[in-house]
C-alpha cells in the first residue's frame, strides 16, 4: 500500500507542500500514478541507471496505461476526432533536450522525443515530420484512436461542438460546429483570461517527471495527449522548455500541469528552476512562480512541483479541489502519494 503524506499549508490562497530534504536518488511526478514512479525507479535501481532513462521509463508506462485518459493514446481527441501527442526530455548536464508536437499514429511520444535528443541536433519535432521521423527511427505507424475517444468525440459533436476553444468567431462558436471564419478582419474582442473550459484534476492531460540519480544528474520529462476537444495542430505547453519542465544539475528541476495553453507564457518551470538558483527553496520558488500567473490570470488553474538538486521538494497549485503527485526515495521504500488542497 501507497503511503500518503500529510503536511500543507494555505499561504496567500495558494496551497503548497512543505519539502525537505530526500536523499538521492529520487524520482517525483505529477498526479497520483505511482505505476509510473515505480517504472521510473526500477530503472534507477539498474547498475547503469542514468536520470534521462528513468524519465522515459516512467513517462513510457503511463503513456502504456493511458493514464486517466490524459497521456498516451485513446484520450482527448481534438475537434477532427483525432488524438495528437507532445511529449519532452531534457538533460540537465547537457541543457540538451528532445521534443515533439502534435505527434500523429505514433503511439511513444516520449521515446520519439528521446530520439530527437539523440539522434538529432534539433530540440523540437512537430505534426507528420515528426511521425516521418519516428518511423525512420523504428516507431510503429498505427492509429491512436479508440472506441471511448471516439465516443468522446461523437458526445462532443452531439452537443453542438461544446465546449470548445473558438473565440471572435461567425458562426459563434458557442453555439455551434463551424466552419468557423473570423467575425472581422480587425481584431474586435479582447482575449479571455485563461481558457473559458474547465480545467481540473479530472482534466489536468500530462504527466510530468523528475529524476535524479545517484550521482547528482538529474533529467525532467512529459507526456500528454492535450486538451479535450482542441484546435487542430494545438501545441501545449508540455514540450517547451521551461514551461512543462525544466532540468539543471546545478540547482535542480521542475514541472508543470494544468492550463498550459497559459503556462507557455510564464514559463514557471524555469522560473522555478531560476528562483532556486538565487537561494529561494523549492516551496517558496513553485509558490512564487504560481503567484506571477495569479497576478494576470486569477482564473487560472495548475499546479507545480520544483525539486532541488539535494532532493528538497516544493509543490503548489490552484483551481484544482487537490493535487497529488508521487514520490520515491531510498528512505520511502515505496512510492508515496504527497497530497496538498489547492485553493
Amino acid at each position: 500500500m501507497y503511503q500518503e503524506a500529510l503536511v500543507s499549508t494555505l499561504v496567500f490562497g495558494i496551497t503548497v507542500f512543505q519539502g525537505g530534504c530526500a536523499s538521492l536518488p529520487i524520482v517525483v511526478n505529477t498526479w497520483p500514478w505511482p505505476q509510473a514512479t515505480d517504472a521510473a525507479w526500477a530503472e534507477l535501481s539498474r547498475q547503469s541507471a542514468n536520470a534521462l532513462d528513468a524519465v522515459q521509463a516512467g513517462c513510457k508506462r503511463c503513456q502504456d496505461d493511458q493514464c486517466d485518459g490524459t497521456v498516451g493514446f485513446g484520450g482527448s481527441p481534438d475537434e477532427n476526432g483525432e488524438t495528437t501527442l507532445d511529449a519532452m526530455i531534457m538533460d540537465g548536464t547537457t541543457m540538451n533536450m528532445g521534443a515533439v508536437g502534435a505527434l500523429r499514429r505514433v503511439k511513444d511520444a516520449i521515446g520519439v522525443a528521446r530520439s530527437v535528443l539523440d539522434h538529432t541536433e534539433h530540440s523540437m519535432l512537430v505534426g507528420d515530420f515528426a511521425t516521418d521521423f519516428a518511423i525512420e527511427n523504428g516507431f510503429p505507424e498505427e492509429s491512436l484512436s479508440t472506441n471511448e475517444s471516439r465516443s468522446m468525440w461523437e458526445h462532443w459533436k452531439k452537443n453542438n461542438c461544446q465546449p470548445n476553444y473558438r473565440i471572435d468567431t461567425v458562426p459563434d462558436a458557442s453555439n455551434s460546429c463551424g466552419p468557423y471564419k473570423p467575425r472581422s478582419s480587425e481584431y474586435t474582442m479582447p482575449r479571455p483570461a485563461g481558457s473559458s473550459v474547465n480545467i481540473d484534476e479530472t482534466n489536468h492531460d500530462t504527466i510530468g517527471m523528475v529524476a535524479i540519480d545517484a550521482t547528482g544528474k538529474i533529467a525532467a520529462g512529459t507526456s500528454t495527449n492535450g486538451m479535450n476537444h482542441k484546435v487542430p495542430g494545438r501545441v501545449g505547453d508540455s514540450p517547451i522548455p521551461g514551461a512543462g519542465a525544466y532540468a539543471d544539475d546545478d540547482v535542480g528541476a521542475a514541472v508543470a500541469t494544468g492550463d498550459g495553453d497559459v503556462m507557455m507564457r510564464f514559463l514557471p518551470a524555469y522560473q522555478i528552476v531560476e528562483s532556486m538558483r538565487q537561494g529561494m527553496t523549492a516551496e517558496s520558488a513553485a509558490r512564487e512562480a504560481l503567484a506571477r500567473i495569479l497576478k494576470r490570470y486569477p482564473k487560472f488553474s495548475g499546479a507545480l512541483v520544483g525539486v532541488s538538486k539535494t532532493g528538497e521538494i516544493g509543490a503548489a497549485c490552484t483551481g484544482f479541489g487537490n493535487f497529488a503527485f508521487c514520490v520515491r526515495t531510498p528512505e520511502s521504500g515505496a512510492t508515496q502519494i504527497q497530497q496538498v488542497i489547492c485553493s
